[in-house]
């Protein structure tokens, strides 16, 4: 069996790749020229040096009765828009149509619950939900879900697809690291005096890895399936970070208007004078509603594991000490 996975090199798919040779899977990843390869560093892993916007794509495919397609752009910057339309949709069009091309059985492709959009006051949604686009905010959201949809018209077209969507994942191998893994290590470098009053669902990135492997072997095609566990204020993550390590959590959450105003002045005024903005104006208005999901389905009809949210911690911790993210005491 072999299975050919996009976004090998990062977060999800470096635990997604380990998962698939722990079973028994050939594996083939696709790494863009200049990536860093140290997620796959001494796995028995034949890496493509290519990219989604490769016309000969479907060769390298060529041979693997699987695909996961989770490689996308991550940036919530305004001025990445473009990046972000050309990577997560066009580039899913194009391995999709490779993919089809090189007579892969069965494709999981990589969404995000960013795509489903987020429920009203904080409730918790399901995979029957789906905000407007025009409701979604930020670039980010809106290419992830367009992509989202270039996997529904390839399913309407005959191709076998099943369709994943990973709330905020925990673990190792966090090597950038993502948005989750930064507010760990800056709780872990005592670089947090206080919080934002948000709110997000989170799930042990071994658990994502998981929810992949078994949408492939159980997933209905078409389907979505959100991977997801608990749902936290960001305050009760913070509590529980300092109950595991023993550092005082932040006790005063920031008023929106100050981070609203910083993200606005960096992005608006200081970004076209050449200064690297600090805060995503985008990530700050995202932050101002709950982003709460039901994972029930996945983990009715799939199995998904329900890892405890603190061993997710704990490994998350274990592994930014050991990469030395964060230095010893």
């Amino acid at each position: 069996m072999q299975a050919f996975v996009t976004g090998g090199t990062g977060f999800i798919g470096a635990n997604l790749v380990r998962l698939l040779l722990q079973e028994g899977y050939a594996v083939k990843a696709l790494a863009r020229s200049g990536s860093r390869l140290d997620n796959l560093q001494g796995l028995d892993v034949e890496i493509v040096k290519s990219d989604l916007n490769d016309p000969d794509l479907w060769q390298r495919i060529n041979g693997c009765q699987f695909m996961f397609h989770v490689a996308a752009h991550y940036s919530l910057w305004q001025a990445d828009r473009d990046a972000l339309y050309q990577n997560n949709v066009v580039g899913t069009r194009n391995i999709l149509a490779a993919a089809q091309k090189a007579g892969v059985e069965r494709t999981v492709y990589t969404s995000s619950v960013a795509a489903i959009g987020v429920g009203a006051s904080g409730n918790a949604v399901d995979e029957t939900y789906q905000s407007p686009i025009e409701k979604l905010v930020g670039h980010y959201k809106k290419s992830k879900y367009l992509a989202e949809q270039e996997a529904v018209k390839a399913v309407q077209a005959g191709q076998d697809i099943v369709i994943v969507n990973p709330s905020s994942p925990i673990g190792p191998w966090d090597i950038k690291p993502t948005p989750t893994g930064d507010i760990i290590l800056r709780f872990l470098r005592r670089q947090m005096p206080a919080y934002v009053d948000t709110g997000l669902n989170f799930i042990h990135v071994q658990d994502v890895a998981w929810g992949h492997l078994l949408a492939l072997q159980k997933g209905k095609t078409g389907d979505r399936y959100i991977l997801g566990n608990q749902n936290l204020t960001l305050k009760e993550l913070l509590d529980q970070l300092a109950a595991l390590t023993g550092q005082p959590a932040p006790q005063n959450a920031i008023p929106a208007w100050i981070p609203l105003t910083v993200a606005w002045i960096d992005e608006q005024l200081l970004a076209p004078l050449g200064k690297t903005p600090s805060v995503p104006l985008d990530g700050v208005r995202m932050a101002q509603q709950p982003m709460y999901y039901n994972a029930a389905k996945a983990v009715r009809e799939l199995g998904l594991p329900q890892t405890p949210l603190s061993t997710a911690l704990r490994d998350s911790i274990e592994w930014f000490v050991k990469n030395s993210y964060v230095k010893k005491d």
